[in-house]
């Protein structure tokens, strides 16, 4: 039996009148990507309140790795919420939050010793990834990438790489950010190819020593695992390793922005794995909450330490509640095997998408690592000239027959998949069948014969 069930036309009468209420209450600047409300969903299905049933190939921007409103989690959420909802673990600490610090520091990357601290949002911990890197090193600068999406406050804003919409009109920004061009091999920012290259971007980080920032004057340098934002892009394997090497010589601290990356996406626990390097500060936050909002800063215990007493900290960070659907999240992740169902998805995704490539050459390249996979669309593959319009025509196409996707990408020309790992084998099948079916629409006309 389907899963996808249409009951009406997408919006249907209830979501257009929520969207008349939503353009009278909501600022415009808050941006989404459907128009549709939600009723009620659960493990890889949405349902909204004209009764229409999708198939959620979104995962709330990448927060349900471990799917809508597992038994589990709900029944922990429920558990703590009886119990208490806030205390404040500056004023009267709680066991949740040592609990969940204990649990990230055994499963992050690298043998050392570690200490996690707990905050609300991806930006809030990229922000306090970087203060910390400040008061261990003594030192100011940020080094941080194109593409980059790091989070929409001040500081994070600074680090993130997209002007439009992200930064446009909200200047000045932070200073002492340098940025670098990213492992963007479809587009390599200097002509060059893998692997003949010999990893000319990673090792481009001696010249930004050299000749734009001395690396004494460096905290940090900060990146995605993969690129969220900006694309899904996937540097190559070794990419990583020649970085943080570099990073090491030069005294210079790694942070790994985990924000989506994280939590069995990529087909590990942290992407960081898959390429085999232990970053002296490791941020996580998205799928850890469960759909609850929760973040975490993980690394070296000294170089946690520096700050000093009442240097970190925040009113509802490491919230009781989250903490709990935090925990429930990571048994669920070991229990369902989800990182193998990442690569699982992944493998079968690319599978196909390799096929649709064949037949349409405006899918330009197929990003991505395990589970975490996107569609970058060109309008012919010589030129490389984003399909921005098209993308947007082909996120349409689905949510108004049942599936919903997402775009990405620095040319708005990426359709991304972020579904629930816990979806079936029946679910992802009929959901590709439409993203194909979508695809086909969009590009019938230039499709070669």
């Amino acid at each position: 039996m389907a899963s996808i069930q249409l009951r009406t036309s997408i919006p249907g009468p209830n979501s257009r009148e929520w969207l008349k209420k939503r353009g009278e209450a909501v600022p415009a600047g808050v941006f989404h990507y459907t128009p549709i409300f939600v009723a009620r969903a659960k493990g890889a299905l949405l349902e909204d309140i004209d009764g229409n049933v999708f198939i959620d190939l979104a995962g709330g921007i990448g927060c349900l790795n471990a799917g809508h409103n597992p038994d589990e989690l709900v029944r922990d959420l429920h558990d703590q919420a009886d119990r208490f909802l806030h205390a404040a673990f500056s004023v009267a600490p709680y066991q949740g939050y040592v609990r969940l610090a204990e649990r990230l520091n055994e499963l992050t990357p690298g043998k050392f010793k570690k200490k996690t601290l707990l905050v609300n949002t991806g930006a809030e911990g990229v922000e306090n990834a970087i203060k910390i890197a400040r008061a261990y090193t003594k030192r100011f600068a940020v080094i941080c990438f194109e593409h980059a999406f790091h989070g929409r406050t001040l500081l994070t804003l600074s680090v993130t790489s997209k002007s439009n919409p992200y930064k446009q009109g909200f200047g000045p920004f932070a200073c002492e950010i340098y940025r670098i061009p990213y492992a963007y091999c479809y587009r390599c920012s200097y002509g060059l190819e893998y692997p003949s290259c010999d990893l000319y971007c990673a090792r481009k980080l001696n010249e930004i020593f050299k000749f734009t920032v001395a690396p004494e004057s460096v905290a940090a340098v900060i990146a995605e695992p993969v690129a969220g934002e900006g694309g899904f892009m996937a540097p190559p394997r070794d990419f990583y390793k020649q970085l943080v090497s570099i990073c090491r010589e030069k005294g210079v601290l790694f942070i790994a922005d985990e924000v989506q990356t994280g939590i069995a996406r990529t087909g590990a626990l942290f992407a960081c794995e898959q390429y085999e390097i232990e970053p002296d500060l490791l941020v996580s936050s998205k799928s850890l909450g469960g759909g609850l909002p929760i973040a975490a800063v993980t690394g070296r215990a000294e170089i946690m330490d520096a700050p000093g007493l009442g240097g970190l900290g925040g009113t509802y960070n490491g919230n009781p509640v989250a903490c709990a659907t935090a925990l429930a999240v990571l048994d669920l992740v070991e229990k369902k095997q989800l990182c193998a169902r990442a690569n699982e998805l992944g493998e079968k995704f690319v599978a196909r998408a390799k096929e649709w490539q064949r037949k349409w050459p405006q899918i330009g390249v197929i990003h991505g690592l395990g589970g975490m996979r996107a569609l970058e669309f060109v309008l012919d593959p010589e030129s490389k000239t984003p399909a921005t319009q098209q993308t947007k025509s082909i996120v349409r196409y689905c949510y108004e027959r049942g599936v919903l996707v997402i775009s990405a990408g620095t040319y708005g020309n990426v359709i991304r998949l972020l579904m629930p790992l816990v979806i079936t084998e029946d679910q992802f099948q009929e959901a590709l069948a439409v993203l194909q079916e979508a695809i086909a629409s969009v590009f019938s006309q230039t499709t070669p014969a």
